[in-house]
């Protein structure tokens, strides 16, 4: 590896205590170079954007904007960064959601140091590591496919409930009193969740299949 650029890594987590960890960890490998940390998703997204890292360590469950949202938002604006979910976390939905949004891997926090450092390495590479637990989830999943919508999560149903109602995207920002980049970033993520590429296919969808 002395004749390439070392991999550069961000850390995503609220607790500080893991993010000081992990720092130390990655300071040990020549060929990682730690350039930033972030203690919310929000924060994730803004890094990236400022440092385009090639991998970020991605925490799930944080307040306000979570791991799985992130990093929806991070491969769509930063689209070079790999994502690897690093969670105590192992539920079903939680899996299945992340990987959807871009994940390249999904790793359970009681992995190994070697085990976290081939990941990074792989997902560099663009190889995807998953956690036996997040593979079977993979499997089963593949066996008995979800119903329409039913990852959706409950703001995004209440978007679509207003999309059904016909109202814009400006509408809806006024309506929820949030930012229309919020809005276009559920709208987007609704659109993406049903495999639709319009809000009239996905309106039709919410209707046929009572969504909301």
């Amino acid at each position: 590896m002395d004749d390439q650029k070392p991999i550069r890594v961000i850390i995503v987590d609220d607790h500080a205590v893991v993010r000081s960890g992990l720092s130390a960890f990655l300071m040990v490998f020549d060929d990682l170079d730690f350039v930033g940390e972030a203690a919310s998703g929000e924060e994730a997204v803004r890094l990236c954007k400022n440092l385009n890292p090639d991998v970020v360590l991605m925490d799930l469950v944080m307040p306000g904007m979570d791991g799985a949202a992130a990093t929806q938002a991070i491969r769509e604006n930063c689209p070079e960064t790999q994502v690897i979910a690093l969670t105590s976390f192992k539920e079903d939905d939680l899996v299945q959601r992340t990987l959807r949004a871009g994940a390249i891997g999904y790793l359970l926090k009681n992995v190994s140091a070697n085990e976290l450092v081939t990941a990074i390495r792989a997902a560099h590479a663009g190889r995807p590591t998953l956690a036996p637990e997040a593979a079977h989830v993979l499997i089963q999943a593949s066996q008995n496919p979800p119903a329409v919508g039913s990852d959706l999560t409950s703001r995004e149903r209440e978007i679509l409930s207003l999309m059904v109602s016909g109202l814009s995207n400006p509408d809806i920002a006024e309506q929820l009193v949030v930012s229309r980049s919020t809005v276009k970033f559920h709208v987007s993520s609704i659109l993406s969740k049903l495999g639709v590429n319009s809000r009239t296919h996905a309106v039709t969808l919410a209707l046929q299949n009572k969504l909301v």
